[in-house]
């Protein structure tokens, strides 16, 4: 009998010398791997008999552990986006750590701390969603109740400070009166906002605009990236979900001797070490090489959400992705998440959701972005075997949809004036998703200012479909 021992790591990073402290546990518990969830935590699985003497070993060492149980969720950031995957917003490391400073309770509901500036880490998945505003240090909050779909937007931002307050009066508000706002299908939300309110000393009363969503891109989150002039960040994804323990005990070991203070965990279930130098890519590489570990797999895979410890989910995700590479299957800047359990909070653009054994409905947001909460039926009692082909079929009507509205709006930009010969000025089209560069106009989204030409960017990837430079073909206007 095995027993999975679950530790938080609060906001998806821990210390490599922490890291290394439960890896030496685990390891003395005869673990030979490692697992992380979608909540960013950690997961070690262990004989039954093994039990007692790591229980004593998380004790000695101040380890908060749960066994076989998940009673207090682990509160996921987008802490990992910093400087990587989101550079323009106010919320920093700083920010982060101060709020998870002043978390002086367990909660008991899922908490999200997320930045809206980036699409990496799901808006929405937890109870108590905390998403940053366009006023700095403030955030907008979505409680989506326990064991429902209804969500309820607070009418005020909430000061960072004030977090950890708000969070505590709403938990105890929804135990203190389940019959209420627990598992019920209908909340009545004013009662429940005079009810947390009351609890609150303080007034949360700034008003903003209302939250908009950005236009969902999963960042590729694998191998050796640059993101400042003399620095590399490095994604490890494994496609069984298993990090192999002495692999691990190595990179903590690294990170330590190279001064690289903390390893971030993923909501894909990957890690993430930041600031390494140029002097060390030869290290981290002799690293990969000793553990024969792979870091470019494809895109196709890297964009699923399945359960946590789920081998049925996980089985059908690999069976889906290699029938996905044999057709040839497009799925860029979509996401998909498989739930074998009603009620798993997992978010994606298409949602595979099994009925009974070995029969699936297939669902998806409106309008494909996983961080919006309305769903579409597409197909009921889809049998395994021809769940690939209604998936290809679905993204091939997203992507019909995707071309229409870029065609549209191709449609509607202002013609160029002729030059003097009375003939119209080039412009480029991307050969994928039909949008356009036009020098005159430049490209806002990319920062290139007007007036560029075309020939003189470097590395330029459409803002649309992210096709790098030479898929643009030029036309004449």
């Amino acid at each position: 009998m095995e027993h999975i021992i679950k530790i938080n790591l609060t906001g998806g990073y821990v210390s490599a010398g922490d890291l290394y402290e439960i890896l030496l546990i685990a390891e003395s518990a005869g673990a030979k791997y490692i697992r992380f969830g979608n909540r960013q935590q950690l997961y070690i699985s262990i004989d039954a008999d093994e039990i007692e003497n790591l229980a004593m070993e998380m004790l000695r060492m101040g380890i908060s552990y749960e066994v076989d149980t998940d009673e207090h969720p682990n509160i996921i950031s987008s802490y990992a986006c910093d400087t990587i995957f989101s550079n323009e917003s106010w919320l920093k490391e700083g920010v982060y750590r101060d709020i998870f400073d002043l978390f002086n309770y367990q909660p008991k509901l899922k908490i999200n701390l997320v930045d809206q500036q980036q699409t990496f880490v799901p808006f929405f998945s937890g109870n108590l969603n905390f998403i940053s505003s366009e006023v700095s240090n403030y955030w907008h909050f979505y409680i989506r109740f326990p064991k429902t779909n209804q969500f309820y937007n607070w009418p005020s931002l909430v000061y960072s400070d004030d977090i950890v307050l708000l969070a505590k009066a709403t938990e105890d508000v929804i135990f203190d009166h389940k019959e209420l706002f627990f598992d019920v299908p209908k909340i009545n939300e004013l009662f429940f906002y005079k009810m947390v309110s009351s609890k609150i000393p303080t007034a949360l009363n700034h008003r903003s605009e209302p939250l908009k969503l950005p236009d969902f891109y999963l960042p590729y989150y694998e191998g050796f990236n640059k993101y400042s002039n003399s620095k590399y960040w490095l994604g490890i994804y494994r496609r069984n979900e298993s990090f192999p323990l002495e692999f691990l005990k190595e990179v903590c070991a690294l990170c330590i001797k190279t001064r690289i203070g903390q390893i971030y965990t993923t909501p894909w279930k990957s890690i993430i070490i930041k600031e390494i130098e140029q002097s060390d890519r030869v290290g981290w590489g002799r690293i990969l090489d000793k553990y024969r570990l792979n870091v470019r797999h494809a895109a196709n895979e890297l964009n699923w959400q399945i359960e946590d410890l789920c081998e049925e989910g996980l089985n059908l995700k690999h069976q889906l992705v290699r029938e996905f590479e044999e057709a040839d299957v497009r799925t860029y800047r979509l996401s998909f998440a498989i739930k074998t359990q009603a009620q798993t909070g997992l978010l994606g653009s298409v949602v595979i959701r099994k009925q009974s054994p070995g029969i699936f409905a297939i669902q998806h947001t409106r309008d494909f972005n996983p961080n919006t909460k309305d769903f579409v039926l597409y197909k009921e009692d889809v049998e395994t075997g021809s769940l690939a082909h209604h998936l290809a079929e679905l993204c091939g009507h997203y992507y019909s949809m995707s071309v229409k509205d870029t065609e549209s709006a191709v449609a509607t930009m202002p013609v160029a004036p002729a030059d003097e010969t009375g003939n119209h000025h080039p412009v480029y089209r991307c050969k994928n998703c039909l949008s356009i560069y036009d020098e005159q106009y430049g490209d806002e989204v990319n920062g290139i200012a007007a007036g560029v030409p075309f020939a003189s960017i470097e590395d330029y990837a459409c803002p649309v479909c992210d096709s790098a430079k030479d898929e643009f073909v030029i036309k004449i206007r």
